[in-house]
């Protein structure tokens, strides 16, 4: 919706804009009836063509933007995931959904809570639509995704985070920040999980700002991409973000240099690290060959007569 070369609103339609809408806060008693009417058909002869689009173009506003649903494993209530949240409201292109476990869960991973009931609170979050749940990040995505909260069907992306501590290596297994965007990608949801390298007596919240400062860009190009379908399908991207944000560094590896510490060492070295994640965790091929030769192995022992 625009209306002049700065897109604002002309104060004439702003002015009977809020007259339409406290009229309809109040209920006129029936001797208005009349006055009411001649007051509506007076505001219609006054609103041009082009406020009248602009009213029905405010009104859809909201709907055109895409939708972005935030989780992480720290809780509602931590700094990494105000401070994301706060970043995505300000920034204007999203509409920006909140569903978070209500406390740490941190190293939760994958659990999901099987036998017990889910209890999910609204929760106060300027420019948002939050919910805090008794749950795990993978608890709180099914949540969100399932159309019990939230009236959309499906959003654009889910982005779990700013976690408080790194995801490289073996962390991933543990992390319930990616398990979260794993849960988000196992529903054919594109997703991002997003991680601070904190580090105690060095490390302060004010670090989170900056590490939004750096990962805002990638959040935007890839909400971007997944509206143009551009966006890499059959994975989800696991960010990690140095120790000092401000003074990170971008590198670019070929698939044949990585190795297994590579995530861990480039962000020691204040890298910006970024790996592509599957749902499977498949073995190397090494350990395939290796396992292939122990099946023929075994196969062709004589098996007892009972099998």
């Amino acid at each position: 919706m625009t209306s002049g070369k700065n897109g604002l609103l002309p104060p004439s339609f702003v002015s009977n804009l809020q007259n339409v809408l406290k009229n309809r806060k109040i209920e006129k008693p029936p001797e208005a009836e009349e006055q009411k009417h001649q007051e509506e058909e007076e505001a219609k002869i006054e609103a041009p063509a082009e406020e009248k689009t602009c009213i029905e173009d405010l009104e859809r506003n909201e709907d055109l933007r895409p939708i972005v649903l935030v989780t992480n494993e720290d809780g509602i209530e931590a700094p990494g995931l105000k401070c994301l949240v706060e970043a995505l409201v300000n920034g204007g292109r999203f509409n920006v959904h909140v569903c978070a476990p209500e406390s740490d869960k941190s190293g939760s991973g994958h659990c999901l809570s099987v036998r017990q009931t889910l209890v999910a609170s609204s929760v106060g979050i300027k420019g948002a639509t939050a919910y805090e749940v008794s749950g795990t990040p993978a608890d709180c995505v099914s949540l969100g995704l399932s159309g019990a909260l939230f009236p959309w069907k499906k959003p654009s992306m889910v982005i779990s985070g700013i976690n408080k501590g790194s995801d490289c290596g073996y962390h991933i297994i543990y992390s319930g920040a990616v398990a979260g965007a794993r849960e988000a990608l196992m529903s054919g949801v594109p997703s991002i999980a997003i991680s601070l390298n904190w580090k105690k007596d060095e490390s302060s919240d004010s670090d989170f700002k900056e590490a939004v400062e750096v990962c805002l860009p990638l959040i935007y190009a890839a909400v971007q991409d997944t509206e143009k379908d551009l966006f890499p399908k059959g994975c989800l991207l696991k960010v990690d973000i140095p120790t000092h944000p401000s003074a990170n560094k971008f590198s670019e590896h070929e698939l044949g240099e990585m190795d297994d510490d590579l995530d861990y060492g480039a962000l020691q070295q204040g890298f910006v690290t970024i790996t592509p994640l599957g749902l499977t965790c498949n073995a190397e091929l090494d350990a395939h060959t290796s396992v292939a030769s122990w099946i023929t192995t075994a196969i062709d022992q004589d098996a007892p007569t009972s099998l």
